[in-house]
């Protein structure tokens, strides 16, 4: 839990989190105050790592500080700020109960602060293993864990899932950007650090946006296995064949010439040239149904609009599954406390995808 006016991005779960102050990575406002109540599952310990500690400087740091106790144990760190930083980025603590506060007096300068922590249970925000490809070109990968809260940090990130990252990405956003954990919870992410290419193209993906970006030597490319990355194709995981479209309604539009064009479900295939599906105009919670023919593991889904003579896409939408096409399931994500809403389309032309975390197992996808 969190308290006070000077928190910023805040996500705590019982496993990992990510907090900063308040405007991060900008200066962060005179006289406020925010106190981080952390807590770890029973058994388990609080491993916390300073990304970011620029709290403008001053005796025993009397007019910004960032203080740490463990009231298990009555153990206090700090206080810090700029003149007395963290002796090391990683704090190890024996506790699974931590407070973090942060204060603020007037300052003319200093961002702020950005913190993450994991459990003992995890090996925390750095790599933790390697393995190196016995075949030319030498490939590097890597295990690393991911925090929750990863998405809303500052630093950009350019690439997509198919092609791959640059390596000078901020790397748990990235892995947020392509699909392979989920923001509200963070998770271990394997990756490869592979030869660079010319030109990184940009996407939106997971609710973020990449960039477009220019060579470098690397890339990062993420994969869904481990501990064998190396023998993985990059690219995401294989297009699910429909069989059958349904839908709630379809537009049946006279052009100006009075001719009948359809915008039936059967044209809500990705690859259709033309026009696409569109609900009956005014109507009231479409959906459109996809028939996989059996039962298949499903990863994501990747959408786009309709670019033929009009401007129509999708902003947002719900996804729901069936094994029987009677009984419906709705999606809800990793916290699966309510329905997930996945960040559609911002126009006609681009493709946005979104990925499943955790897959679902069904034949019927609305």
């Amino acid at each position: 839990v969190s308290a006070g006016n000077g928190c910023g991005h805040t996500l705590l779960t019982p496993h990992s989190g990510t907090l900063s102050s308040k405007n991060y990575p900008g200066t962060y406002p005179n006289h406020t105050m925010c106190c981080w109540q952390l807590q770890a599952p029973p058994g388990t310990s609080l491993l916390l790592a300073f990304g970011d500690v620029d709290l403008e400087p001053s005796e025993h740091c009397a007019h910004s500080s960032l203080l740490l106790t463990d009231p298990q144990t009555g153990t206090a760190y700090g206080p810090y700020c700029r003149n007395s930083i963290p002796s090391a980025p990683l704090l190890v603590t024996n506790s699974s109960t931590v407070t973090v506060l942060f204060n603020s007096t007037r300052h003319r300068s200093g961002r702020g602060l950005l913190l993450s922590y994991a459990t003992s249970q995890h090996p925390g925000t750095h790599y933790t293993q390697e393995h190196v490809s016995p075949d030319p070109p030498l490939t590097m990968c890597f295990s690393v864990y991911c925090p929750a809260g990863c998405k809303n940090i500052h630093g950009d990130i350019w690439g997509n899932p198919s092609q791959g990252y640059r390596d000078t990405s901020v790397l748990c956003k990235a892995a947020v950007h392509a699909g392979v954990i989920a923001d509200e919870l963070g998770g271990q992410v394997t990756l490869s650090r592979e030869k660079g290419i010319t030109l990184y193209e940009s996407a939106f993906a997971n609710g973020l946006r990449s960039k477009r970006g220019s060579l470098s030597e690397k890339r990062l490319i993420f994969h869904k296995g481990f501990p064998v990355c190396c023998l993985l194709s990059p690219a995401c995981d294989d297009v699910l064949e429909v069989v059958a479209f349904n839908a709630s309604s379809w537009w049946h539009e006279v052009d100006v010439l009075g001719q009948d064009r359809a915008w039936v479900a059967e044209r809500a295939a990705l690859s259709t040239t033309g026009h696409s599906w569109a609900a009956e105009p005014g109507a009231e919670a479409a959906w459109l149904e996809l028939d996989l023919g059996t039962r298949r593991n499903v990863t994501g889904i990747i959408t786009k609009g309709s670019s033929e003579q009009h401007n129509y896409y999708v902003t947002s939408y719900h996804v729901s599954s069936s094994r029987d096409g009677k009984n419906w399931r709705p999606y809800r994500g990793s916290s699966g406390q309510e329905d997930k809403v996945f960040e559609g389309n911002a126009d006609s032309q681009g493709e946005v995808s979104n990925a499943f975390i955790p897959s679902m197992v069904a034949r019927y996808i609305r």
